[in-house]
């Protein structure tokens, strides 16, 4: 629920004040950190604190008061003393600098209950456990040589995709790209993780509006996770049900993948897919942090969500600000005619080398749309000093990357305008080296699925690019494009790309 919407309740606020207004006014200022090594930020209210600035678009408003207060300031989230950073050189001393005492999570009461008591990678806090979950993603799914291994399904689901938009614009004459660009995400997704095709399934399971719930559910910015000594507000909000109601679709999910590969025999699996390595990982109790079941379903969850969510998002994202941009549409296209000629097919190794715009259109796409707004939060786990400022022990801290990608600091040449080119011939990248670009983060906590999720959209949007020209639908304007946002762990488009597809008839047939 958006917190602001929750303190303007009429039922809500007065059982706030009237029953626990001094019990909460003693925790929260009986705190012994000294107010005057905290950085700056806006005057609290009692109880509250500064929950009543932030608006149904966090990132937003978390960007808003860094232009008062600066790159780094504090606010009060109830319970929750909390830093806030908005600059590639604040990000770069939490997560180079000060990496490894910020590379644990909080727990948030979503994650908890959506992840197994957060036994997953991403929500995991740092310890033995997540170090071994994460070198099992690391080596069996997300390495160089693992996504080039992949480089047959995506081709496989890319050439899917392109018949899809075919259909769709020869049925309709118009083409919910949004939609097809997520069915196309979670098509590689589940092939690579569960050795699945689930395209069929798509429908029928209601994937697209299971992960609508589950970045809704972890957005980070859930009214209970700001006073954990008071878990029933979890219920009053609704959100714990909402949770459980997400758990048990996913849980299930997952129990019958789980179920039908334990029926095979190994002589009937062509190939080890990823549940099946998890699955042998669960049999060796030699291991310094042994799997659990949960511990698996978890795991899955983290690449069946995260996965297909935040590529199809910056493959959304990216069609969108195209064209919404003729010039760099055109421009893009451009490129891809000159390499691939009359080629059907874009070629991973032959083509995309040398698609250099098209990589700054997804690079300017990732600053200005990151796929995860605010990065996961953190907590310090000691005391340290970020930008001569003291930050206590237990502390949460968020890295708008949203904000560090618009900050006139790194992006002084009109950082709110779509611009392709300002990464031509630009050394910036997305890898975690340079702070101004942080879609992914950077240091221990650096998204794994970085590589594999970059593969998928290059190719996706290099072939979509080639092989249909694009325009709106007729009586459609850009103005009348809708760009508001739905925020949640990830930021997708609130409302779909429908868009004319018109094949390229330079193809050679």
């Amino acid at each position: 629920m958006d917190p602001a919407g929750f303190l303007q309740s009429t039922f809500i606020l007065p059982i706030l004040l009237a029953s626990i207004s001094l019990f909460l006014f003693l925790i929260t200022y009986s705190s012994k950190k000294e107010a005057h090594k905290l950085p700056p930020g806006p005057p609290k209210l009692p109880i509250i604190g500064n929950l009543h600035q932030l608006s149904k678009n966090p990132h937003i408003s978390l960007h808003n008061l860094s232009k008062k207060y600066g790159p780094i300031f504090h606010l009060q989230l109830g319970q929750i003393s909390t830093i806030i950073l908005s600059s590639a050189k604040m990000a770069k001393e939490a997560m180079k600098t000060h990496d490894i005492s910020l590379a644990t999570r909080p727990q948030l009461f979503a994650a908890k209950h959506l992840f197994y008591n957060c036994t997953d990678v991403a929500f995991a806090p740092y310890g033995p456990h997540w170090i071994h979950v994460r070198k099992i993603c690391n080596s069996e799914l997300f390495s160089s040589k693992r996504v080039q291994s992949y480089g047959l399904v995506r081709e496989e689901e890319v050439a899917k995709l392109v018949h899809r938009i075919e259909e769709s614009c020869n049925k309709n004459g118009t083409t919910n790209l949004t939609r097809l660009l997520n069915i196309y995400a979670n098509a590689v997704l589940c092939r690579a993780v569960f050795g699945t095709d689930f395209s069929v399934e798509y429908e029928r399971f209601g994937f697209h509006e299971m992960l609508n719930e589950y970045q809704e559910l972890l957005g980070g910015f859930s009214i209970g996770d700001f006073f954990p000594s008071l878990e029933f507000l979890h219920t009053l909000t609704g959100h714990k049900q909402r949770l459980m109601r997400a758990f048990q679709r996913f849980d299930q999910l997952f129990s019958d993948v789980i179920k039908e590969k334990l029926e095979l025999d190994d002589g009937q699996k062509e190939h080890k897919d990823f549940v099946d390595i998890l699955l042998e990982e669960l049999k060796d109790e030699s291991a310094e942090a042994p799997l659990t079941m949960d511990n698996v379903k978890a795991i899955l969850l983290d690449m069946f969500a995260a996965g297909t969510d935040t590529t199809f998002i910056t493959l959304d994202w990216a069609m969108t600000e195209l064209i919404r941009n003729p010039t760099a549409l055109k421009k893009a296209q451009s490129e891809l005619r000159n390499i691939v000629g009359q080629n059907k097919l874009v070629s991973e190794n032959d083509h995309l080398p040398h698609l250099h715009y098209l990589k700054s259109v997804i690079k300017e796409t990732y600053r200005l749309h990151p796929p995860v707004p605010v990065l996961l939060p953190r907590e310090s786990m000691q005391e340290i000093t970020i930008g001569d400022f003291k930050i206590p022990e237990k502390t949460r801290v968020f890295i708008n990357a949203w904000s560090v990608g618009r900050n006139p600091e790194s992006w002084y040449n009109n950082p709110e305008m779509f611009e392709p080119q300002r990464f031509m011939g630009s050394e910036i990248d997305f890898r975690g080296q340079d702070f101004e670009l942080i879609p992914f983060g950077a240091g221990r906590r650096i998204c794994p699925g970085m590589i594999f999720g970059s593969a998928v959209v290059e190719i996706g949007l290099a072939q979509i690019l080639h092989s249909f020209d694009w325009e709106l639908p007729h009586g459609v304007e850009v103005k009348d494009l809708d760009m508001s946002e739905v925020f949640g762990i990830s930021m997708p488009k609130k409302s779909p790309l429908i868009v004319v597809a018109k094949p390229y008839d330079g193809i050679k047939k």
